[in-house]
């Protein structure tokens, strides 16, 4: 076969993939609606189930939050260099000679922004001659040049080494945080490792996000879990983001999305099978190289690092949960109304990792080396969480009316009159999964502002009561859009999500 002809079954492909999960995710929400007017029962069940499985679902998600809570807590509670210290075991490779180097892609980001990030990066528990803080800035951006010479005057000495990588934007690649850690990832490694002759084994590098604050044991914890994990040449270290930086001064709603977003990444770490790399995480130099480093060619640079390292290791590559905060801000604009904008977009960014499944399906039928339940099992889960992503606030909160509505015929019938009580008893037990979630944000969030009334911190909690709005526009909306938009060849541009 010629080239000519496998690039064309390629595009092809490609093309076909992309358009199936907003096929499935509209099919799903009009095709109640038709159904309706001839099979109104068969539209029941369908809701009825579905609402059956969230409920499990919530209940289930509301449990293991607890667990992750615990395991915070617990770990927060340990003197991890003092575990270090203590290790006598011979079999275990020496942890002293760790460097930790944290990779900061910058644009926009303000310098009160990025002087908190780069302060708890000085502050963080860890030798001062085994730090590196390299920060990624556009050759053109000159506030950002500014800004990263300001933060080297100010933290300089608190790193063996503050290095400044200018992204020049080379012809062809998507420009965006994917594109601009793939450069930096190569710069640094011809300096660390082939300049300089470090081993890339014992760099753990951690991909951090402008607006993250690492934890002062992150440094700590991640070295007894990377030198204590006898496949710590192959995996990826995810710990728990919290969107807790600016909380109070968030609006309503995207502090409820922050919150849902935290959580979400609590029970994603009690269960490997579904945590992936997910804003911040940390690996060594090493992987980062074998891998091919960050993809050019795709805005979701942290889904799409996951499975290119999955496809290169196979079995042998998995995501291991840190169950230590790393603190995010939640969004946060100019004005309410921008603040909200910003959430969508960023929301909409996070739906189109929608576009790694073309790259998977395409790479789980290269990669046959890897066992086919392997690949099946990723495709199916992937698939799954996008259209669930696009669906179930709509289905949940609006399908049990769409047979009443369209079949009046249908709502004088026995199911018809208690299709709404059974769907609306499903969704009040669930409430009691909306307790256990508001009592874990308020165990883990800052302390109110002092200037704030108890009017004022009773309307917080009763504020959980907008969080269908929130499932809606910020989940169930971005998530359609972004589908919708690969499925009519629409596609997105990289957006910085505006934070202040």
């Amino acid at each position: 076969m010629s080239e000519a002809r496998t690039q064309e079954r390629y595009l092809w492909l490609q093309r076909l993939l992309e358009m199936v999960p907003g096929t499935v995710s509209w099919a799903v929400i009009i095709g109640p609606i038709w159904l309706s007017f001839s099979y109104p029962w068969l539209v029941a069940y369908f809701v009825l189930s579905f609402d059956f499985y969230w409920l499990c679902r919530a209940l289930w998600f509301a449990g293991t939050v607890i667990v992750a809570h615990r395991r915070i807590r617990d770990v927060l509670a340990t003197d991890w260099r003092g575990r270090l210290e203590s290790i006598t075991d011979p079999a275990l490779p020496d942890w002293r000679p760790y460097t930790h180097l944290a990779l900061i892609p910058t644009y926009t980001e303000a310098l009160d922004t990025l002087r908190h990030t780069v302060r708890a990066l000085a502050e963080a528990d860890w030798p001062a001659d085994r730090k590196i803080c390299a920060i990624i800035t556009r050759e053109t951006d000159a506030a950002g040049i500014a800004n990263v010479q300001a933060l080297r005057d100010e933290f300089g000495a608190a790193f063996v080494d503050f290095v400044h990588i200018l992204d020049p934007l080379e012809p062809g690649i998507v420009v965006g945080k994917s594109s601009a850690m793939a450069f930096g990832g190569r710069w640094l490694y011809r300096l660390l490792v082939r300049e300089r002759g470090m081993d890339p084994t014992l760099l753990l590098v951690t991909d951090l996000d402008a607006d993250y604050r690492v934890h002062p044991q992150y440094f700590n914890y991640l070295s007894w879990m990377h030198v204590t994990d006898p496949n710590r040449d192959t995996q990826l270290y995810q710990p728990v983001p919290y969107f807790h930086n600016n909380v109070w001064e968030a609006p309503l709603l995207t502090r409820l999305f922050a919150a849902v977003l935290t959580q979400l990444q609590m029970w994603r770490s009690v269960l490997p099978e579904k945590l992936q790399s997910f804003g911040s995480y940390s690996t060594t130099l090493n992987l980062v190289h074998e891998v091919g480093y960050w993809a050019t060619d795709a805005i979701p640079e942290d889904s799409r690092f996951y499975w290119k390292s999955y496809f290169t290791y196979g079995d042998r590559f998995r995501a291991v949960p840190l169950f230590i905060p790393i603190y995010g801000d939640a969004v946060r604009a100019k004005t309410y109304w921008r603040s909200l904008a910003s959430q969508y977009l960023q929301a909409r960014r996070w739906a189109w990792g929608v576009t790694d499944l073309p790259y998977v399906v395409q790479n789980a039928i290269a990669h046959r080396e890897i066992p086919l339940w392997s690949r099946a099992w990723r495709i199916l889960n992937l698939f799954g969480e996008h259209i669930n992503w696009a669906i179930a606030p709509f289905v949940v909160i609006f399908g049990a009316t769409v047979p009443l509505i369209v079949n009046p015929a249908f709502a004088r019938t026995t199911l018809g009159q208690n299709l709404p009580i059974y769907a609306s008893s499903m969704l009040s037990i669930a409430l009691v999964a909306l307790g256990v979630l508001i009592w874990i944000e308020h165990r883990i969030v800052p302390p109110f502002p002092a200037a704030w009334g108890r009017p004022r911190r009773l309307l917080v909690y009763v504020g959980w009561l907008a969080l269908p709005f929130v499932g809606i526009f910020f989940t169930n909306l971005p998530a359609l859009d972004a589908q919708t938009r690969l499925l009519t060849g629409r596609y997105l541009e990289y957006r910085v999500t505006e934070k202040v």
